[in-house]
């Protein structure tokens, strides 16, 4: 377990430090007065508390104690739009210096304060320890992301392997089992941790079912409908935007599920008449003079949302390009949109609440099939409605029009316990790359410090014993792939590969594959950009895309194929999964055009896939290629082709630097 060499606190633990009520014009309440005497005793905070409470400000002082000090501060959030805002909030602020790391963008990453995404920091913790000696505390936002099948696991890792030193500020509107996370936290940091529960909401929140053909019923009266059907199509025809104009219920975000949904519903809205002429004015110098700050070229897409957004109307998702967004959310952030429709990640982190929150349903696909929405994401988007200092309360309005929804059902989702964040921890290649380096044959410990361990401890013996051997079979399992493929050697020996992997997150084992080949030696840049996009690319249902020319590839893509599937096959059969993905050759065209110089809206050409998808791929090709890039450091010709290959896909709207530096 990792000891407490943390230096002296300025305070006793056990004193209670002389502090201001009032901190950055705010007065302080009782629970965030309470983080702050623990940060100023030095420890640790696992914080959760409602939307739009004053969690940020718990963060900030820690930050701004820490650069006080002349130390170090991380802020870690879990999307690259949280990251890019808390850039600029605080960038903002000339007192402080600050930095951002997101593996598609670098900017001053010697800062005092560093933004990342909480992937580059648990890179940092194996990569680069050192970097984190004059780090005080690591700030994790929205914690209960650890709670995600896929990503989770980095939170998991980054608490459990961050040097000893460092103190955590942990932010969420939405843990139930905060005390078992807290206790969790304090065994595996070795270290005390202040648990705080704050459930008072600034702003009250009231809860309705707008029901087509009846109309709104408060939440808490469900059981009185034991019958969706009762009575339908008798009430009044109008909808729930009717019912928001009548009551002056705007600004409203109205959740969707779907992309398509949210600009359906916004051109179906379109003619609602929602801004008077002076604020229609109001709203084109704003839309243009934003459009110039960030040199948004016209387009189809920024037609419409111009033509949306002078009648008070948007949408906003992730198929729309980084800067459609960005100008979307600064018009919302103005007060200027009065209806933003909407995909759920809009709730996650950004500060901009409505007065009015609507979901279109409160059933989802997820991925499989369509299932009720969890409780907590419930709360996560009805958390927006109700503006501090101008609202009395905030509306929440759910369409209830699905016969398959039961009652009871939504009673859970509204009022029930959000559910518990269970552990995600799987250990990936890089991570149990670098634990061999570290731990050599105690590399078990590393699962026997996990959340997912703690959280068996209390389950009947024999039940926990089956559960320590599964996870002890997968670990081995891996370990055994990566042996046999030498990537490791006795109790704590990497070999090249393994060398070379342990610096590739996400990709390792097909990347580092490829390289030991020799594939990437002889392939040209282009040729580069395409491989790299078929391994990241995630094909969205119902996308087209133009079949890549014949001579594309010839034979490299059929070695491509034989390379990653050796991978594949072993993990079969070792009964790993999920696998290593396959390359995915539909992106092929679309790569190519691009690599070879076609101007990003000529990409609709080559795929009917959204612009904010395509341009995910090229960041994440971008990500990759440095990453590779800082592994095979000094390799020519090959670092002089990486370099190449970046030059031909970071730039125009793929540059997320321009994005930032712009605006």
């Amino acid at each position: 377990m990792p000891q407490d060499d943390s230096p002296p606190s300025r305070t006793p633990k056990d004193a209670t430090p002389p502090l201001a009520r009032r901190f950055r014009g705010y007065t302080l309440n009782p629970f965030q007065l309470e983080a702050l005497t623990a940060i100023e005793a030095g420890r640790s905070v696992l914080l959760s508390a409602p939307t739009g409470a004053g969690k940020t400000l718990v963060a900030e002082y820690a930050i701004e104690e820490t650069l006080s000090k002349g130390r170090r501060a991380i802020y870690t959030a879990p999307i690259k739009a949280l990251s890019n805002q808390k850039y600029r909030d605080f960038k903002a602020r000339p007192e402080i210096e600050v930095g951002i790391m997101t593996g598609d963008v670098t900017i001053r990453p010697e800062a005092p304060l560093l933004i990342m995404t909480t992937e580059i920091f648990r890179n940092t913790i194996f990569e680069a320890p050192r970097d984190l000696d004059d780090v005080e505390y690591v700030v994790f936002d929205e914690i209960h992301y650890m709670d995600d099948l896929d990503r989770g696991t980095v939170w998991e890792e980054s608490i459990i392997f961050a040097p000893p030193h460092i103190r955590f500020i942990c932010l969420s509107a939405t843990v139930s089992n905060l005390t078992q996370f807290g206790e969790w936290i304090a065994r595996a940091r070795g270290t005390e941790v202040q648990v705080i529960r704050h459930d008072h909401r600034p702003v009250p929140l009231k809860h309705y079912l707008f029901m087509p053909g009846i109309g709104p019923r408060r939440a808490e009266d469900v059981k009185k409908f034991p019958r969706l059907q009762r009575n339908r199509g008798r009430g009044p025809k109008f909808d729930v935007i009717d019912l928001l104009e009548q009551n002056d219920s705007k600004p409203a975000l109205f959740f969707c599920f779907s992309r398509r949904e949210c600009e359906a519903r916004a051109r179906e809205n379109k003619k609602r008449g929602l801004l008077a002429p002076d604020e229609q004015r109001d709203m084109a110098r704003e839309f243009d003079d934003i459009c110039a700050m960030f040199q948004i070229a016209p387009d189809g897409t920024q037609a419409e949302l111009r033509a949306l957004a002078l009648e008070g109307v948007g949408f906003h998702h992730a198929g729309l390009l980084p800067l459609h967004k960005e100008l979307v959310e600064r018009l919302f952030t103005r007060g200027l949109l009065k209806l933003l429709f909407t995909t759920e990640t809009f709730a996650l982190g950004i500060n901009m609440p409505a007065r009015a929150v609507v979901f279109s349903a409160l059933r989802k696909f997820d991925g499989t099939g369509f299932d009720t929405i969890k409780a907590r994401e419930y709360q996560q988007m009805a958390g927006r409605a109700g503006r501090q200092g101008i609202d009395d309360e905030g509306l929440v309005y759910s369409i209830i029009d699905d016969d398959r929804l039961d009652l009871e059902e939504v009673r859970r989702v509204i009022f029930g316990q959000v559910e518990p964040i269970r552990s995600r921890f799987n250990l990936s290649y890089s991570t149990l790359l670098n634990l061999h380096r570290t731990l050599g044959p105690k590399i078990f410990e590393a699962w026997e410090q996990s959340f997912n361990n703690f959280q068996w401890i209390r389950m009947p013996a024999k039940k926990r014993e089956k559960n320590r051997k599964k996870q002890e079979h997968a670990i081995a399992t891996r370990l055994d792939l990566l042996r046999t493929f030498e990537y490791i050697e006795g109790e704590r020996e990497l070999k090249e590969k393994g060398k070379l992997a342990a610096l590739i997150n996400g990709f390792e084992l097909p990347v580092t594959e490829l390289l030991d080949s020799g594939l990437f030696d002889w392939m040209s840049a282009v040729e580069l950009v395409v491989v790299l996009a078929s391994l990241v690319f995630e094909e969205r249902r119902g996308d087209q895309y133009r079949r890549p020319p014949r001579q594309l590839l010839r034979e490299t893509r059929a070695d491509v194929e034989r390379v990653v599937g050796r991978l594949i096959q072993a993990e079969l059969d070792r009964q790993i999964g999920p696998t290593v993905r396959p390359p995915n050759w539909l992106i092929a065209s679309v790569a190519h055009a691009f690599a070879t110089g076609a101007s990003f809206e000529d990409l609709g050409q080559y795929t009917s896939s959204s612009q904010g998808d395509v341009v995910r791929v090229f960041r994440l090709v971008i990500q990759l290629i440095r990453q590779i890039k800082k592994a095979v450091r000094g390799r020519q010709p090959l670092t002089d082709k990486l370099d190449e290959a970046l030059l031909l896909v970071n730039r125009d709207v793929v540059d997320a630097k321009r994005q930032l530096e712009l605006g």
